[in-house]
């Protein structure tokens, strides 16, 4: 699903101006634009409002302090992406050499 600007400033409260200040100053938070200029927000960028919302508004982060723990948290879902990544190749080759040495014992 994708929403425009003025839906998320509905569903979040978040003027349209601080959305827009907000595409500047944090990494990774760039809405697509459509073929007419028009912001187009998706889930993930939604998410990313939802949390900057919490971290400044509830959690009193500066801008520069929720940038920081945004990247943070990006970096360690990479990290633990990396570590899936690995676990499923992992799991991949011991099932081929399972099936290798059941098909060598007949």
């Amino acid at each position: 699903m994708t929403y425009t600007i003025g839906e998320i400033e509905e569903l979040t409260g978040i003027k349209a101006n601080v959305l827009r200040y907000w595409e500047t100053v944090i990494p990774g938070f760039a809405p697509r634009k459509d073929l007419g200029g028009r912001r187009v927000y998706t889930e993930r960028d939604f998410e990313i409002v939802l949390r900057l919302k919490h971290l400044i508004y509830e959690q009193k982060y500066t801008i520069e302090g929720a940038r920081n723990q945004i990247l943070h948290e990006s970096e360690a879902y990479e990290t633990h992406a990396q570590s899936m990544n690995a676990i499923r190749e992992l799991r991949s080759e011991l099932t081929e050499l399972y099936f290798n040495l059941k098909k060598s014992k007949k």
